[in-house]
């Protein structure tokens, strides 16, 4: 099929629904200003009220937008909100996925502003403004692109086809319970095609569609010497001091080119080939930029890889946090009685989260030194999942691109996991489409996350062509 062919030929302006979202820009604003006010941080039973509430806004928002068989589904967690509009059994049906939880705004304190009392304000990335706030590009902001898009289409009759809405509140605690609800709901989620907003593109001028994500295994560790922490000048010397054992054992995890030392932790790893590789370095990349953007002098990684595909077709290991010890203010002479870390590990195709997850226990257990025990806790893990560039679903997308940023959109494999999307292909038969909008520089799980005037927009403007050129592709 020449899909530029039939883009050309049946390219039309969708002009009732681009003229609605622009007249509605400020309202779409101020909702979801209320939407980020709220502090659905999943990972903190304090606010679980506030998650619960975010919920029941969702579904209020969806109502007025005009989806219809709302319901607040509850799991043993957090619920998951669904609602659709059929305007035809006979179309092809869109199914939406987003979340409405967000990360613990932590640490407090390096935030410019409060991280829960969204602000606007002009950057050197973002001179049309950009929302500072919790949740404002993860995932709050891009998923109600969907809602207010959705709106769009349904105000103005231009809606072309079916579609589906799955949010959910656990996605940044490992969506637990979501996989429990897809496989007792597959008719409710029956559908043709998966629409996702929680990835990012390249840059606002260089629009990309995310085709792969690496998967994760997650785990935490706990280090154990003596039964109780210890008078550092009566015992220091004499016994195993958890914190230096910890430290030690992480830095072994790494060789000095920066590979993994785990036994088997590249097995099954798919290497590219050369001629992928040279296609993904066609995308535009500056170091020197790159560095400038973190602050920092020199890049570091797996040795004979470049700092993009380090960042997405190779898998890492990397520690989220190490505490133990005395850490107030002052000095406490001690010896720990433990030591604790977390780390995330991201892979790439065919590594199977469990099996690396065994893989990295037996390990840590093998380091470890006597006069220590170890535990590992393993927490959430996800596939990892690649999108060909050659389906429908993925050419409407680039064809939605095109026509609101002028230009063919770059296809890049993603460092970041979104396990969901491997579940969903297994449960349901499904690709996804990952038309994310955010931007690497919108600081993301991080202190001061924005989200950009200019990429909440478009993302409303997109969308609808999304729906258009499926449908007329599938037709």
């Amino acid at each position: 099929m020449n899909f530029r062919l039939l883009y050309i030929k049946r390219k039309l302006l969708m002009n009732k629904t681009q003229a609605y979202i622009a007249k509605n820009k400020e309202r779409f604003l101020e909702e979801l200003l209320d939407l980020l006010r709220i502090p659905s941080v999943s990972a903190d039973i304090s606010f679980s009220a506030d998650v619960n509430r975010t919920a029941e806004e969702v579904a209020k928002r969806l109502t007025e937008a005009g989806a219809e068989n709302i319901e607040i589904c509850q799991t043993a967690g957090y619920p998951i909100v669904y609602a659709d509009k059929i305007i035809d059994r006979s179309l092809p049906t869109v199914l939406v996925y987003g979340h409405y939880d967000v990360q613990p705004a932590d640490p407090i304190g390096l935030w410019d502003s409060p991280a829960f009392e969204p602000v606007v304000k002009e950057t050197k990335i973002h001179p049309q403004g950009a929302i500072f706030a919790r949740g404002a590009c993860d995932d709050k902001g891009q998923m109600y692109m969907h809602i207010k898009a959705f709106e769009a289409m349904m105000r103005t009759d231009e809606l072309p086809c079916n579609v589906k809405f799955m949010i959910e509140g656990e996605e940044e605690v490992g969506s637990s319970n979501l996989g429990v609800f897809v496989k007792n709901n597959h008719e409710k989620l029956k559908a043709d095609v998966i629409l996702v907003s929680d990835t990012g593109m390249l840059a606002n001028d260089v629009p990309s569609i995310t085709t792969g994500l690496r998967g994760l295994s997650y785990v935490e560790v706990e280090v154990t010497g003596p039964n109780r922490d210890l008078h550092s000048g009566l015992y220091g010397g004499c016994v195993a001091n958890p914190l230096n054992v910890m430290a030690q054992m992480i830095a072994s995890l790494h060789d000095e080119n920066n590979r993994i030392t785990i036994p088997g932790f590249y097995d099954k790893v798919i290497e590219l080939s050369e001629e992928e590789r040279a296609e993904m370095a066609k995308a535009p990349f500056s170091k020197e930029d790159y560095c400038d953007a973190l602050d920092i002098d020199e890049v570091m990684g797996e040795a004979g890889y470049s700092t993009p595909e380090r960042g997405s077709i190779r898998p890492t290991l990397d520690v989220n946090g190490m505490w133990g010890g005395y850490i107030g203010e002052g000095a406490k002479t001690v010896i720990a009685s433990k030591a604790y870390a977390k780390i995330s590990m991201r892979l790439v195709p065919d590594q199977d989260p469990e099996e690396i997850t065994q893989l990295f226990l037996t390990h840590f257990e093998r380091i470890a030194p006597s006069g220590v025990k170890v535990k590992v806790t393993p927490h959430h893990g996800g596939e990892p999942a690649v999108t060909p560039i050659d389906s429908i679903g993925y050419h409407a997308a680039s064809m939605a691109y095109e026509k609101t940023f002028g230009k063919k959109p770059i296809p890049v494999r993603s460092g970041g996991s979104i396990p969901i999307v491997a579940m969903f292909e297994k449960e349901l038969g499904l690709k996804t489409i990952l038309m994310g909008f955010g931007l690497d520089s919108d600081a993301i799980h991080s202190p001061n996350e924005h989200y950009g005037l200019f990429n909440y927009y478009r993302g409303i403007e997109t969308i609808p062509y999304f729906f258009k050129y499926y449908s007329e592709l599938v037709d």
